[in-house]
C-alpha cells in the first residue's frame, strides 16, 4: 500500500486549491446570500478542465483518474460546495453516464460540449413521489415509433436552470417494473420542456436547483441511452460513481470547517491563553482531525477501486455514508469552537454547516447507503 500522492496528483490538488482560494473565496458569502453562481466562474472551471475531469481527451476531457477527481472536489468544497456540486453532477452523473453507456454519435454530439464546460448537464431522476424509491417513476416516455413522448415532473434537479443537456429517467412500460425504465437525453429548448422556479434552500444556495416539467416533449429515438429497459441499471451504475463525488464534497466541507476552526483556536484567547491550549478545544480538534482523516481514506479507497476497475458499489456507499456524517458533526463542532462568531456569516463556518446537511440526503440518503452496504455484506 502506498498512501503518497504522485507529483501529478499534488499538482492537480494545488491547482484546485489555488482556484478555490483566489477565485471562489472572494464573493462566496454574497453568492450564498443572493443564491447565485456566476457564469464566468463556470467558464473558468471549464478552462481548467474541472468539468470533464475523467473524460477521455478525444471527447474534450482532461483524462484524469478518480483520485484526481476527489482531490479537486475536496479543495473546491472547502470553500464553496455550490461550485463543487455543479462539478460533481456534470462529471459523475452526466459525463460518466454518456461516456460509459452512450453510443459514439451521442458522445460526439453531447459529451464533447459537456467535458469542456461549453454546456452543463443535469441528471433527472428524483420526483415528488420517487426519491429513494427510484423504481417508482411517474414520468412516462411513450414509444411513438421514431420518437418518445415524455410527460412528467422531476424535482430537486441540480443545474436545473443552467443546464443545456438533461439525462432524464422515465417509465416506458410499467408492467415490466424497473426493466421498463429508460434513460433519455433531453435538450433545453425542446417544445413542452419547462424549467420551474429556483428552490430556496437551506444550504448550497448558490447551486441551481429547480423542478422540471415535461409536457408531451418529443424525444428522438436516437436520444435513448442503451437498449430498451436499460434506464434503471443506467441510473444505479451512474449513482455509484456519483457517490464518490458527493463523499469527496462532504470531506471537503468537513476539512474546510476544521481548517477554519484550527486557525481560529490559535488566534482567539480566553482565560489568558489561546483557546487551542484548553483541553476542551484541543480534544475537539483531535477528534475532528482523526475522523476527517478516516473519511479521507474511505473516499480515496472508493476512488482507487474505480480507477482499478473494481466493483465500487460498497466502497462508494461507505465513503458517502461516513464522510457525510463527519461533515455534519464536525461543521457543528467548528461553529461551537468559534462561539458567537460561528453564528455569523463573516466567519464562514455557519455556511459550511448548512451545506453539510445535503450530503446526507442527495444521491442516496444515508439510509439508502446502509441498504447498499448491508446487502453487499449479506451477499458476500
Amino acid at each position: 500500500m502506498d498512501f503518497n500522492l504522485t507529483e501529478e496528483h499534488l499538482m492537480i490538488r494545488d491547482a484546485a486549491r489555488d482556484f478555490a482560494q483566489n477565485e471562489l473565496l472572494p464573493g462566496v458569502i454574497e453568492r450564498d446570500n443572493k443564491q447565485e453562481f456566476p457564469n464566468e466562474l463556470v467558464r473558468k472551471m471549464g478552462d481548467l478542465g474541472f468539468m470533464g475531469i475523467m473524460v477521455d481527451p478525444k471527447y474534450g476531457g482532461s483524462g484524469m483518474d478518480a483520485i484526481s477527481y476527489v482531490l479537486i472536489m475536496e479543495e473546491l468544497s472547502k470553500i464553496d460546495a455550490s461550485a463543487s456540486v455543479m462539478v460533481s453532477v456534470n462529471n459523475s452523473l452526466v459525463c460518466y453516464g454518456l461516456e460509459a453507456y452512450g453510443n459514439e454519435e451521442q458522445k460526439q454530439k453531447y459529451l464533447t460540449k459537456l467535458a469542456t464546460g461549453e454546456q452543463i448537464g443535469a441528471f433527472c431522476l428524483s420526483e415528488p413521489e420517487a426519491g429513494s424509491d427510484a423504481t417508482s417513476q411517474a414520468t412516462t416516455a411513450e414509444d411513438k415509433g421514431d420518437y418518445y413522448l415524455l410527460n412528467g415532473t422531476k424535482n430537486w434537479i441540480t443545474n436545473g436552470g443552467r443546464a443545456g443537456i438533461y439525462l432524464v429517467i422515465a417509465q416506458t412500460d410499467r408492467a415490466k417494473g424497473h426493466r421498463g425504465i429508460n434513460a433519455f437525453i433531453v435538450e433545453k429548448g425542446m417544445e413542452g420542456f419547462h424549467v420551474g422556479p429556483k428552490e430556496d434552500k437551506l444550504g448550497i444556495r448558490g447551486s441551481d436547483t429547480h423542478t422540471l416539467q415535461f409536457n408531451d416533449v418529443k424525444v428522438p429515438k436516437e436520444n435513448r441511452i442503451g437498449e430498451d429497459g436499460f434506464g434503471f441499471k443506467f441510473a444505479m451504475k451512474t449513482l455509484s460513481g456519483g457517490r464518490i463525488g458527493i463523499a469527496a464534497q462532504a470531506l471537503g466541507i468537513a476539512s474546510g470547517a476544521y481548517e477554519l476552526a484550527l486557525k481560529y483556536s490559535k488566534e482567539r484567547k480566553a482565560f489568558g491563553t489561546e483557546i487551542c491550549n484548553h483541553q476542551a478545544i484541543a480534544f475537539k480538534l483531535a477528534d475532528m482531525y482523526t475522523e476527517i482523516s478516516a473519511a479521507r481514506h474511505l473516499v480515496m479507497k472508493a476512488a482507487w477501486d474505480k480507477d482499478q476497475g473494481n466493483n465500487y458499489d460498497q466502497s462508494s456507499a461507505m465513503a458517502k455514508l461516513y464522510a457525510s456524517k463527519v461533515a455534519m458533526e464536525h461543521t457543528v463542532e467548528a461553529v461551537q469552537i468559534h462561539g458567537g462568531n460561528g453564528f455569523v456569516k463573516e466567519y464562514h463556518v455557519e455556511r459550511l454547516m448548512r451545506d453539510a446537511k445535503i450530503t446526507q440526503i442527495y444521491e442516496g440518503t444515508s439510509e439508502i447507503q446502509k441498504i447498499v452496504i448491508s446487502r453487499s455484506l449479506i451477499k458476500g
